[in-house]
């Protein structure tokens, strides 16, 4: 098959619309349709339902096009590796994470990473989805389970518990809470059970549950739980590592927290000589060192 023709084909799939595959690829509408009808010719067979509203994939269409974003990710990995070959660090780097902790913890630090690297471009997906790593939808990855994807080199970074916080106004007003029997008296903040995230805050928000709570405020991210959090609402279920910069929020029920959720830092087998991924990795390892040692500090 023509490459030049797939490449064309790759455009129209992704955008669903002849023009704006033209408007990408810097050619006319009747050109980019010339290429499509041309590879149709060639495959003998139908690659788009063509209706009002854009251009739909056939079955033939769905399969080509898995090879091509296939291929596509391939090229970009290649080209990554290529970039990588340089001494400086610069260029695109997509890094995925959980809305919480991309928002919470990962994004204000990030003024540390571009202080050393200002020509870097980091890409950042806050996503509760698992990217595919070795299909090059991310090209690192920080997560609050062990990776199961195969060739990926992966790091254990920290661990993370869920705990009980509320604001001192909140407690002023409303009193805090003695036991777990206590918190039938108070809204409960939380990501629901139904919502994707780690097992360790569902089960805490389950047993919780069952101590009689009626006024509940489910959130479905962390960032959105804190909020909710200082401005009064409730007592949130929230990750632990936000006290180092949430100093008005007061622990509740210091006894009751969730199981120790790890998280690991992990990147495609390829990208083992990235200097763009040695970076994110060595600012990521610094970061949680600082990290720790200013919440030793604070238990002083």
């Amino acid at each position: 098959m023509d490459w030049d023709k797939l490449r064309i084909f790759h455009a129209v799939a992704s955008a669903g619309s002849l023009t704006h595959a033209g408007d990408s690829l810097h050619l006319s509408q009747s050109a980019v349709s010339r290429q499509i009808r041309a590879l149709e010719e060639s495959l003998n067979t139908t690659l788009f339902h063509r209706h009002a509203r854009g251009l739909i994939l056939t079955e033939q269409g769905e399969l080509l096009y898995d090879a091509t974003r296939a291929m596509s990710k391939r090229l970009d990995a290649a080209s990554a590796r290529i970039r990588d070959s340089e001494e400086e660090v610069f260029g695109e780097l997509r890094v995925t994470t959980a809305h919480g902790f991309g928002s919470l913890w990962l994004a204000p630090r990030l003024n540390n990473l571009y202080a050393k690297y200002p020509d870097l471009n980091i890409d950042l997906m806050l996503e509760e989805r698992v990217l595919d790593l070795p299909m090059r939808e991310a090209d690192v990855a920080i997560r609050m389970k062990e990776p199961s994807q195969a060739d990926l080199i992966r790091k254990r970074l920290m661990t993370v518990r869920m705990r009980l916080y509320a604001s001192r106004t909140y407690l002023d007003q409303r009193g805090t809470p003695e036991s777990a029997e206590d918190m039938a008296e108070h809204r409960l903040i939380c990501q629901g059970t139904s919502v994707t995230q780690v097992a360790a805050g569902a089960s805490m928000v389950q047993w919780l549950l069952g101590h009689g709570i009626t006024s509940r405020l489910n959130v479905n991210n962390y960032f959105g739980v804190l909020q909710c959090v200082k401005n009064d609402l409730g007592i949130g279920v929230l990750p632990d590592y936000i006290v180092e910069w949430e100093t008005e929020l007061i622990r509740v029920l210091p006894d009751i927290e969730s199981a120790e959720v790890p998280v690991f830092l992990a990147y495609p087998e390829e990208l083992r000589q990235s200097k763009r991924i040695a970076a994110f990795r060595d600012f990521i390892v610094e970061e949680i060192q600082a990290h720790r040692r200013n919440l030793e500090a604070d238990q002083r």
